[in-house]
C-alpha cells in the first residue's frame, strides 16, 4: 500500500491532482484513514503492531505529499515567471506600454502651472542638517517636530542608518521617554532625513539675492505609517520674496493654482488663521467641496476640505536665510503632492502609490507623451 501511494504521489501532475490523492488516502473517508478506524476491532496485540505500521504508512504518505506539493509549487512559480517575462529589447508596441506614475505627472502639472506664474524649480538634499530643517525655520529646540518619534535622525557621521532609540545611552533614552527637550548643543550639526522641503527655501535664500520666486518639490520623511500617512512622501513648497509682496498676492497665487490644477474655474478658497513657526501671519487653506451621498466633489457646494498651509515668511526666517527683513518680505506655502493627486484622480488609498503594482499603474498612470501644459489645442 505504501508503494502504491508513493508512486501515485510522485506521478501527480499538478496541485489539484495531488489534493485529490491526499483526500483519497488521508481524508476522513480515505483508504488509510479507514484502516485506522478499524483498529478498534483488533485484539490488543494486533492493534499494537497494526497501529504502528499504519502510523508509519500515514507519516510516509503525508511527507511525500508535502514534498511533492513544494516541488509543484516551485514549478508553478517558474512557469508563471516564464509566461510573464517582459523582453525589454522588443520594439515599442509589441508589449505592455509603460506608464508615468501619478506622482511624476502631478509634479509636472505643478511645475507647469507655477512656471506660468514665473516660479523656478529649486532642489536640495534629502539628508539635511538640523539647522536648515528646524533652526533656520524658527522651530525651537523643544518643538514636538524635533522629537525622535517624528524625525528620522541619522548617526553622528551622517552616513549611518536612522537612529534606533534602543541603541541610545540610558540617560538619553530616559530623556526621550519622558519628553525632555533636546538642547541646541545636542542638535548642532545633527543629520536627519528632511521632514519637509522648507530647507530648500533656506538654502536658496542663502545663495541668491532677492527678488526670488521658487517652488521646491521633492521627497520628505517622517515616522508615520497608516492609510493616510507613509514614512516617505512628497511635498511641494513655494517661496516668494521681494519688497512689496503681501497676503493678497499669496491669496491670488494659490487661488489661481487650485483652480487650474483641479480644473474648476469657480473653485472657492477659504483662508483660516493658523500657526506655523516659520510664517506670521499663518493660514490653512480650504477648498470648496461636497460630500453628499458619500461622494467627494470639488466645487462651490458649500462644504470645505483642508488642503494646504501658508503664510507670510517670519522675519526671523528671513534673517537666518541671509535676507534683510527690514527691506524684504514674502510669502510661503506647502502642500502634500500625494494628497492633491488623490483628490484630483480619485485614488482612495495613499499606500497604493508605493506598492509597485503594474496593474494599479496601468489604471492610474499616464501616457509618456501626456505632457502637462496650460496651453490647450486650438479648436
Amino acid at each position: 500500500m505504501e508503494k502504491k501511494w508513493l508512486e501515485a504521489v510522485a506521478a501527480a501532475s499538478g496541485l489539484e491532482a495531488l489534493e485529490t490523492l491526499r483526500v483519497e488516502a488521508l481524508g476522513k473517508k480515505g483508504e488509510i484513514s479507514g484502516l485506522m478506524k478499524g483498529l478498534g476491532a483488533l485484539t490488543p496485540d494486533e492493534r499494537k503492531s497494526a497501529g504502528a505500521a499504519l502510523n508509519q504508512l500515514k507519516d510516509s504518505v503525508a511527507a511525500a505529499i508535502e514534498a511533492r506539493k513544494a516541488q509543484l509549487g516551485e514549478a508553478a512559480i517558474d512557469a508563471r515567471l516564464q509566461r510573464e517575462t517582459l523582453d525589454m529589447t522588443l520594439p515599442v508596441g509589441t508589449g505592455p506600454q509603460g506608464r508615468l506614475h501619478p506622482i511624476s505627472q502631478t509634479i509636472d502639472e505643478i511645475i507647469a502651472i507655477f512656471g506660468e506664474m514665473g516660479f523656478k524649480v529649486a532642489e536640495g538634499p534629502d539628508i539635511e542638517e538640523d539647522f536648515y530643517n528646524f533652526t533656520a525655520l524658527n522651530i525651537p529646540p523643544d518643538h514636538p517636530a524635533r522629537q525622535m518619534h517624528d524625525t528620522f535622525y541619522l548617526g553622528a557621521s551622517g552616513s549611518g542608518r536612522p537612529t534606533n532609540p534602543a541603541a541610545l545611552g540610558a540617560e538619553e533614552s530616559a530623556d526621550r521617554k519622558f519628553g525632555k527637550a533636546a538642547t541646541p548643543t545636542d542638535l548642532e550639526g545633527r543629520k536627519l532625513l528632511r521632514t519637509h522641503t522648507s530647507p530648500v527655501q533656506i538654502r536658496y535664500m542663502k545663495s541668491h539675492k532677492p527678488p526670488m520666486r521658487i517652488i521646491a518639490p521633492g521627497r520628505t520623511y517622517r515616522c508615520d505609517s497608516d492609510m493616510t500617512h507613509t514614512p516617505m512622501f512628497h511635498q511641494v513648497e513655494g517661496l516668494v520674496i521681494d519688497e512689496k509682496t503681501h497676503m493678497g498676492h499669496l491669496k491670488g497665487c494659490l487661488t489661481e493654482f487650485c483652480r487650474a490644477f483641479f480644473g474648476v474655474s469657480d473653485l472657492p478658497l477659504r483662508f483660516r488663521p493658523s500657526f506655523f513657526p516659520f510664517t506670521e501671519p499663518s493660514a490653512e487653506v480650504d477648498i470648496g467641496c461636497s460630500r453628499k451621498g458619500g461622494e467627494l466633489k470639488l466645487g462651490n457646494y458649500g462644504d470645505w476640505l483642508e488642503i494646504l498651509g501658508c503664510g507670510m515668511v517670519h522675519p526671523k526666517v528671513l534673517e537666518l536665510g541671509g535676507v534683510d527683513p527690514a527691506r524684504y518680505q514674502g510669502f510661503a506655502f506647502g502642500m502634500g503632492i500625494e494628497r492633491i493627486a488623490m483628490l484630483k484622480y480619485g485614488i482612495p488609498d495613499l499606500r497604493t502609490f508605493f506598492d509597485g503594482d503594474a496593474r494599479w499603474l496601468s489604471h492610474y498612470g499616464f501616457q509618456p507623451l501626456d505632457v502637462p501644459s496650460l496651453v490647450g489645442a486650438a479648436r
